[in-house]
């Protein structure tokens, strides 16, 4: 089994990569579906104020966590083992090759879990207007969500293949299927 691992920092385009690979008819699992599930379970750490409608809000936990550097590190605490865990039971699946999307892969330590690391790479003025409108978020505080995680650079060093999505979803989309074939004929040599 091939395991190959999409990062990028926040508002990069992961989610648009791991569609254009999901429509090619690999498995493709994202971290963050995952977390959410978990995040569910937080209630008594966290208190019924970040929930809306008995459902995680996560702009109001967000707001609390990235404001707040022990909650964030006690949140992280509660749900990256149970999201290893998760990823070691879609290991065992035995795919030939499975994509799994980890926004926070090296600041896990879930890189060494992975053959191969794609970076979704996406310059920081452009993240930063996609995140503010994306969450509804202002300037404030989604820059303090992006310099909440390593820097782009170091993490293009750590990754086999780099995605760069600063152009066109068209654009990106021919980058994702030269890269499928870069992948598939690695894995067959």
């Amino acid at each position: 089994m091939l395991k190959v691992a999409i990062t990028g920092n926040i508002a990069s385009g992961k989610s648009q990569v791991e569609k254009f690979i999901s429509n090619k008819n690999y498995p493709v699992y994202d971290t963050d579906k995952i977390a959410h599930k978990i995040l569910e379970q937080v209630k008594d750490f966290y208190g019924y104020d970040v929930f809306t409608d008995g459902k995680i809000d996560r702009k109001k936990l967000g707001n609390l966590v990235f404001s707040n550097p022990d909650l964030k590190k006690k949140l992280e605490e509660i749900i990256h083992p149970k999201v290893k865990e998760e990823i070691l039971k879609i290991f065992k699946k035995g795919y030939q090759i499975v994509f799994i999307s980890i926004p926070l892969l090296f600041e896990t330590g879930f890189d060494k879990l992975f053959d191969k690391i794609i970076f979704v790479q996406c310059d920081d003025d452009i993240r930063l207007q996609r995140l503010m409108e994306r969450n509804h978020i202002t300037k404030t505080q989604a820059l303090s969500r992006m310099n909440s995680q390593q820097e782009q650079e170091e993490k293009i060093k750590k990754s086999d293949f780099i995605l760069h999505n600063n152009s066109t979803i068209r654009d990106l989309e021919t980058q994702v299927d030269s890269l499928l074939t870069d992948i598939i004929n690695t894995q067959n040599t």
